[in-house]
Order: structure tokens, then C-alpha cells, then sequence
């Protein structure tokens, strides 16, 4: 029964993707055959990770973006090192500035977690002979009479009846109980097959790690965080593939596995794609300054209104911006009355005469007699 209350929200939808790939490769290869269930783990993997697609691209700009701001962050680091509170504050405000979010770069790899366990929690329940890990044991009979989520106790009997060379898929290399609930069991087998899955593991966890430290920008590399988490994926998380792979069923070293092989596939993909959007800006960016570049020898146009000291337009303003038309000449001061016949313009009020001239306020030069006017 579902427990919406219990981690059955994550084990029964694992248990269901892995369900369906199995059919489809049991109609195909037979239903207890070996290959059948680790295909159907190895595309229980894949078919997550293509969910989880958006949110690794995403992943990957969040990360190229945060090597982009390491000059600012650094900055930020050396103006506010001692101020813990108000270097948060800026931090914050660098990220909503540049729409910045770590939260996304780490949801991926958060996501992996709870499939993990899931799948692990799921392959366990097809033997619980053993019990552990809050699982009720059961005898031979009563395990191969129990269903295991969404597989029916038919699929559980099928699912114990798989071997490779006496190599069941659940069994781990340093098993020692639940060894009955198995059709056949060779220890040897297990290690033999064990051993080289989990060397290529190892092997293709090395080269996710090595090809994401080489994209890492060169101020990136250069912070101490940085270079010290670069030697634990470079070494030790590989390392611990290795000297963790007997403790593991051979199943959940298969989905580490094709975990890895997918992660550099698409890693590579989708780090390709992103330097050619990146590579079609720049000629994008190219383009549109040279078509805004003025003619060679011709003098570049300037902007209405903006003149040599930007206050007046100048005489080099667009074309367009110059009409034909002259204005007619002021009128001579003093002659205020328009010509004989002439009609007055239309607004304006025509100017009266007053048959005298009128009085000037001009200032007589030093020395000079002040004229006098006439009666």
C-alpha cells in the first residue's frame, strides 16, 4: 500500500520505470533472462536523466556563469572579507543583477541522490531473505510469494533466477546471507563480473571529472575551493567507485555505470552547443557594428540637436533634416508699416503709423553737444 508519508514517493516511481523497460526487453530476451534486467536498469538511468535534461543545461550555464563572475566575486571578497553580513547582501545583489541562481546548478546532481536510494532500496527488496535496512525477513518461500512494489511475485522469482555465470544481479562481491533465496550463486562469478563493471565505473567517473575541470575558465581554476574540489572529482570520487564496488549489487554498479557514460555523452553535447550559440553572438555582435560603421572616408553622421559642444546642431545633421525652404529677411527697424497695397499677414497685427519717428535713447558721445529736438 502507498505512504504518501514514506520514501514510497520516490521508490515506487523508480520501481515503475524500471518495471516497463523490463517488459519490453523480457518479450524480447525472455523474462529471467540476465541482460533483460540490467538493460532495464541501464534505461531506467537514461530515461531519468533525459527528465532531468532542461535542469542540466541549466546546471551547465549556472556554471559557466558563476566562472564568468569570479573577477566581481573576488572583488566582493576583498572590499567586504571581514563584513560576513554585508558581503552576503552584495552576493545577493550580484546574483539577482546577472539572474543567478547556485540553487539550479546543484539540482541535477541533488536529483541523483534520492534515485540512488531508491533503486538500491529497490533491488534489496527482491531478496529479503536477508532483511535490514527496515525490511521484515522472510524465508525462501515467502520472498518469492511477495511482490516488490509495482513487479508481481512472478517478476520477483524471475528477477532471483537471472545469473550471469552464477552471478545473480543483486548479489554483492562480499556477500554472506540471503545466499538461498538465489537460483545459483558463484562468488567467483560475481567478483569476475563485478570487478571490471566496476573499473570502467571508475574509469568513466575519471573522464566526467576531467573533461568538466578542463572547461573551468583559468580564474575559476585559480580559486582554492575550486582547485581542491577539482582533486576530489579527479581522484577521489573515482577512487571511491572502486573501493565501494564490492559493498554494491552488481545492479547499482551497472547504474553508476551508464549514469557515467550518459553524464559525458550529454556533457559533451550540450557544452558543444553552447559554445556555438556563444560563437554565433559574437559574429551576431560583428555584424551589427560594422553595418552601423560609418563609409571609409565619410564623416560620421551626428545625432539631431547633438552639436560640437552638445548644445546646437551643427551643419553635419542627417539629410533629412534639412528643407529647402529660406526664411523670407526680417524687416529694416523702423519700418514698420507694410508696402503700398500690401496686404497684412494673417495672425498678426498690422503696425500702426504715428507720422513721427519715434524717440531713440542713443547716448551722445563724449564731449558732444546733446541735440535738440524739434518743435
Amino acid at each position: 500500500m502507498f505512504n504518501w508519508f514514506s520514501l514510497d514517493i520516490i521508490y515506487y516511481p523508480v520501481s515503475a520505470i524500471m518495471w516497463v523497460w523490463y517488459k519490453a526487453f523480457a518479450f524480447l530476451l525472455g523474462p529471467s533472462n540476465f541482460f533483460a534486467w540490467a538493460l532495464s536498469v541501464m534505461f531506467l538511468v537514461f530515461t531519468l536523466r533525459a527528465i532531468l535534461y532542461k535542469p542540466f543545461v541549466k546546471q551547465i550555464r549556472t556554471t559557466r556563469q558563476m566562472q564568468e563572475l569570479q573577477p566581481q566575486i573576488k572583488a566582493l571578497q576583498k572590499k567586504y572579507g571581514k563584513d560576513r553580513q554585508r558581503m552576503a547582501l552584495e552576493m545577493q545583489k550580484l546574483q539577482k543583477e546577472h539572474g543567478f541562481n547556485p540553487i539550479l546548478g546543484c539540482l541535477p546532481m541533488l536529483a541523483q541522490v534520492p534515485v540512488f536510494l531508491g533503486l538500491f532500496h529497490v533491488l534489496r527488496s527482491f531478496n529479503r531473505t536477508q532483511g535490514g535496512f527496515g525490511q521484515i525477513q522472510l524465508s525462501v518461500e515467502q520472498n518469492r510469494a511477495t511482490g516488490n512494489y509495482v513487479f508481481s511475485p512472478t517478476d520477483v522469482a524471475n528477477f532471483l533466477d537471472a545469473n550471469l555465470f552464477g552471478a545473480p544481479l543483486s548479489a554483492t562481491m562480499i556477500q554472506t546471507s540471503g545466499l538461498d533465496a538465489f537460483t545459483e550463486f558463484n562468488r567467483a562469478a560475481v567478483i569476475g563480473v563485478g570487478v571490471p563493471i566496476m573499473i570502467l565505473a571508475g574509469i568513466a567517473t575519471y573522464f566526467n571529472s576531467r573533461a568538466s575541470v578542463a572547461r573551468q575558465s583559468p580564474e575559476a581554476a585559480a580559486n582554492p575551493q575550486t582547485a581542491m574540489m577539482n582533486k576530489l572529482a579527479l581522484y577521489v570520487f573515482p577512487l571511491g567507485v572502486v573501493v565501494g564496488g564490492p559493498f554494491l549489487p552488481l545492479a547499482v554498479i551497472m547504474y553508476w555505470l551508464a549514469n557515467n557514460i550518459w553524464t559525458f555523452g550529454q556533457q559533451h553535447y550540450v557544452f558543444g552547443k553552447i559554445e556555438k550559440e556563444e560563437e554565433a553572438k559574437k559574429v551576431e555582435a560583428l555584424e551589427r557594428r560594422a553595418a552601423n560603421a560609418p563609409a571609409p572616408g565619410a564623416k560620421p553622421k551626428r545625432r539631431k540637436g547633438a552639436g560640437t559642444n552638445g548644445s546646437a546642431a551643427d551643419d553635419s545633421v542627417a539629410d533629412d533634416s534639412v528643407t529647402d525652404e529660406t526664411p523670407a529677411a526680417p524687416a529694416a527697424e523702423g519700418d514698420a508699416s507694410p508696402a503700398r497695397g500690401a496686404t497684412p499677414k494673417s495672425g498678426k497685427a498690422a503696425a500702426k503709423p504715428t507720422g513721427s519717428r519715434p524717440p531713440t535713447n542713443r547716448t551722445p558721445q563724449p564731449g558732444a553737444r546733446p541735440k535738440k529736438r524739434k518743435r
